[in-house]
C-alpha cells in the first residue's frame, strides 16, 4: 500500500506563488501516473495536472501557463508549482497516484488566495 502526504498549502495574495509537495511511501514510485486535483467548497473535484511515468505533463485550461507539475523519482515526491495565483484557485489540493488497478489519494492541503 502507498501513503501520500501533501504539504505546502497556505494563505497567499492574488498574484503570488506557492509550491505544493506530495511525498509517497512505498515502492515503485516511478511506475505511477501522478495527478493533482482540487476541490473548492460546494464544487465538484476538478482535475488540475498530470505527469506520466515518462515525465509528460498535461494541464487543465484553467491553470495552463501558470502551474507546473514535476516529479523526483529518487525522492518519491511530486510537486505542483503554482504561479500568478487567482482567487478562483482557492481549494483543497490532492495528489493522486494511479497504476493499473491501484489508486491512492493524499489527505489534501488547503490553498487560499485572497485579493
Amino acid at each position: 500500500q502507498v501513503e501520500l502526504v501533501e504539504s505546502g498549502g497556505g494563505l497567499v495574495q492574488a498574484g503570488g506563488s506557492l509550491r505544493l509537495s506530495c511525498v509517497a511511501s512505498g515502492s515503485d514510485f516511478g511506475g505511477y501516473v501522478i495527478s493533482w486535483y482540487r476541490q473548492a467548497p460546494g464544487k465538484q473535484r476538478e482535475w488540475v495536472a498530470t505527469i506520466s511515468r515518462g515525465g509528460t505533463q498535461s494541464y487543465s485550461d484553467s491553470v495552463k501557463g501558470r502551474f507546473t507539475i514535476s516529479r523526483d523519482n529518487d525522492k518519491n515526491t511530486v510537486y505542483l508549482q503554482m504561479n500568478s495565483l487567482k482567487s478562483e484557485d482557492t481549494a483543497a489540493y490532492y495528489c493522486r497516484f494511479f497504476r493499473g488497478a491501484s489508486e491512492y489519494w493524499g489527505q489534501g492541503t488547503q490553498v487560499t488566495v485572497f485579493s
